[in-house]
């Protein structure tokens, strides 16, 4: 679950079971999105109406791409819209930067984890982050500088994973203006 404020503040909520299911992984993480992005987000929910009304398409057919929940809470409305499937571009274009969202931050998890716990796994890790970066398949690289900062100032981590911390910390900073 992602929480935006209007002035920035953000928070990201996952749970996800490992061991095969018999253990619960949590994770909460607090960061702050840059104000571009967040007027994008909220430029985007008025312009899908605060999610009111029906936004799933119904359309028979379609595969399931799981339930999605879109919220609007300010002092005049508090909207939600769960779905599969939107038609309305508005929702698909909030949908997907949500998502590259989402990707991003559970990079930044799993690479917490890894530079803690399995420096050897860091190089695929930042491996599969920058391709996906070059796909345009991450928004907001800025929320996990943190932990990239921390591994290209690591002197135990091998120097081609520190560069290629470096590397996503300047493709954050392109980012965000």
């Amino acid at each position: 679950m992602i929480s935006i404020s209007a002035d920035g503040p953000a928070t990201y909520d996952s749970h996800t079971k490992t061991n095969q299911g018999t253990e619960d992984d949590d994770f909460h993480f607090d960061f702050t999105i840059a104000s571009s992005t967040c007027t994008r987000i909220f430029d985007l929910a008025k312009r899908a109406h605060y999610f009111e009304g029906d936004v799933d398409s119904k359309k028979r057919g379609l595969a399931s791409t799981g339930s999605k929940t879109l919220k609007y809470v300010d002092a005049q409305r508090s909207t939600q819209a769960t779905y599969n499937y939107s038609r309305i571009p508005a929702v698909q274009e909030l949908t997907d930067l949500l998502q590259k969202l989402s990707t991003t931050l559970e990079f930044g998890r799993r690479l917490e984890y890894d530079h803690h716990y399995q420096k050897l796994a860091l190089d695929e890790e930042l491996k599969r982050m920058e391709a996906m970066s070059k796909q345009n398949g991450l928004e907001e690289l800025s929320a996990v500088s943190p932990i990239l900062q921390k591994i290209a100032a690591d002197a135990s981590v091998i120097n081609p994973v520190r560069v290629r911390a470096q590397r996503l910390i300047a493709e954050g900073r392109k980012e965000s203006p």
